[in-house]
C-alpha cells in the first residue's frame, strides 16, 4: 500500500510519500510523480513514512530526475529512514540523487 501527498509552493513541488514503492505500487507512484515534472521546476520528495522501495522505485525517481535535469530542474529526496537510504547507498544512487536530512533544507 502507497499514499502520495502533493502540496505545492510557488514553483516546487513537495511529495510526501507513505507506504511502499515496490512492483505493484511503482506504476502509481510514476501517474503521480512524472507530471509534476512538467509542471514544476523543482520536485522536494519526502520520504519520512517511505517504509520500502523495490527497483521498480527507483526506477521512477530515476526518471523524474532524468526529465527534470533536461528542464534545468531539480529533483531533492529528504528524510530517508535509515533502511531506505541504505538501498539508495548500495544501488549506487546516493551519488545521483541530492539526499537532504529534513524537509526544510531541501526546500531551500
Amino acid at each position: 500500500m502507497m499514499k502520495v501527498n502533493v502540496t505545492i509552493s510557488g514553483n516546487t513541488a513537495i511529495i510526501g510519500v507513505q507506504g511502499r514503492i515496490d512492483t505493484i505500487t511503482a506504476g502509481e507512484f510514476e501517474a503521480s510523480l512524472l507530471p509534476l515534472t512538467e509542471k514544476h521546476a523543482h520536485l522536494v520528495v519526502d520520504c519520512s513514512q517511505l517504509d520500502y522501495i523495490s527497483s521498480s522505485g527507483l526506477r521512477v525517481f530515476l526518471m523524474a530526475q532524468k526529465k527534470l535535469t533536461a528542464t534545468a530542474g531539480k529533483l531533492r529526496l529528504c528524510n530517508l529512514q535509515p533502511t531506505i537510504r541504505e538501498i539508495f547507498d548500495i544501488s549506487g544512487f546516493s551519488s545521483i540523487f541530492a539526499i537532504y536530512p529534513d524537509l526544510q533544507s531541501a526546500s531551500q
